[in-house]
């Protein structure tokens, strides 16, 4: 059989690719090193990646609305950035205003309820009292060893000084070296957002250039369907974050409960983490709630559950799922997988990623069905 130069390369590139992955897996932990190290020194760069993807969201909406024209032309662009980074910067000061009072007032409840509780433990000690002789004797039959005791007190201290002493440089570099990565991926970004057509386009260049025609466009079809998604997730996600928090605004409101802004910012926040974020919310407003009564803290957990059965049954598939056009099935799906392998970052992640590989499989199986000619008849519901 005759073999012309294209076959002779297509076959050499999957004979250098099977021996480059057999020696990867022959050199694992060298391999796994490698790639720390270069996520470390691209982490920068990676999160300000991140970064960009995020602003723009809402920085199309922003400079969708500026005023266009010829003068407004070299304009748009810096002042949507700047309105965007005033907008959010504004978001986040507001939810500090409100979290920050509204702490401090479960504090200072806290503190002015301590006189009672400790009134409560002075009468509870008191109705110990018919048991001290028996807790006398008892002491009386146990024997420490305190010599030892100090000895190992003086042990342990060291170690755990030293201990300390280590951790806590440890500690400090490790802040510094976040703090430094954030500054830098944050202007980074910045660049990203200016130029964004600009790198685009050279992106496009060097996709067209390395690989063939056909394998580039494809590649740039998925490109855009993955930005679109993950787009939309974050869209659906904030949209859902805001309905959730207004919807325990209004109701603590009418059913007369504390904090009921407080709470309601906190579990709007903590919506952003998909599915499981609102009960984080739902730990942290029991507990504020408690201070002042316990018996409302009770009757806010029962809110809080039904009106979870409302938004996991009928607003978050429909608001986010719908977004990115992935069935409510395989959100819960994707972001108990994604939880389970990344924590947090993997239920954020793996919501637009599975959509992405939902719609690139259905289009995979309607050209199948299409190219082996399967009747719809065949395949539809009967």
């Amino acid at each position: 059989m005759d073999w012309n130069r294209d076959q002779i390369k297509q076959r050499l590139a999957v004979v250098c690719g099977g021996v480059a992955f057999f020696c990867a897996l022959q050199n694992l932990p060298a391999v796994m090193g490698a790639l720390r190290w270069a996520l470390g020194v691209l982490s920068p760069f990676l999160m300000g990646g991140a970064i960009a993807f995020i602003l723009n969201v809402p920085m199309r909406a922003v400079e969708s609305l500026l005023p266009r024209g010829k003068r407004w032309k070299p304009l748009r662009r810096p002042l949507a950035l700047v309105l965007t980074l005033a907008a959010v910067t504004g978001v986040v000061t507001l939810a500090a205003l409100v979290i920050g009072p509204g702490v401090g007032d479960a504090v200072r409840s806290v503190t002015g309820q301590l006189p009672a509780a400790l009134q409560r433990v002075q009468e509870q000690l008191a109705a110990l009292e018919s048991w001290l002789p028996q807790l006398e004797t008892l002491a009386a039959d146990i024997q420490f060893d305190w010599k030892a005791l100090s000895e190992k007190a003086v042990s342990l201290a060291r170690d755990w000084g030293g201990g300390l002493v280590s951790s806590g440089g440890v500690l400090i570099g490790g802040v510094v070296s976040g703090v430094s990565t954030f500054v830098i991926g944050l202007i980074f970004s910045f660049y990203i957002l200016l130029q964004k057509e600009r790198l685009a386009r050279q992106g496009r260049q060097v996709l067209y250039a390395l690989l063939p025609e056909s394998w580039a466009g494809k590649a740039l079809e998925v490109l855009r369907l993955s930005g679109r998604t993950f787009s939309s997730f974050l869209s659906g996600q904030c949209v859902e974050a805001v309905i959730l928090g207004t919807l325990f605004v209004a109701a603590m409101t009418i059913f007369r409960m504390p904090y009921a802004l407080l709470v309601g910012v906190l579990i709007a926040l903590t919506a952003l983490i998909p599915v499981v974020g609102a009960f984080i919310g739902c730990v942290v407003g029991a507990l504020l709630i408690a201070v002042t009564n316990p018996w409302q803290a009770l009757g806010f957990v029962a809110l809080f559950l039904v009106l979870q059965q409302i938004e996991g049954n009928l607003i978050y598939p429909h608001v986010v799922g719908g977004s990115v056009g992935l069935p409510s099935i395989w959100v819960l799906a994707a972001v108990t997988l994604g939880g389970k392998l990344m924590g947090i970052a993997g239920m954020l992640f793996f919501i637009p990623l599975c959509s992405v590989l939902y719609a690139l499989f259905r289009d995979f199986v309607r050209q199948r069905l299409k190219a082996r000619r399967i009747p719809p008849k065949k395949w539809r519901d009967p």
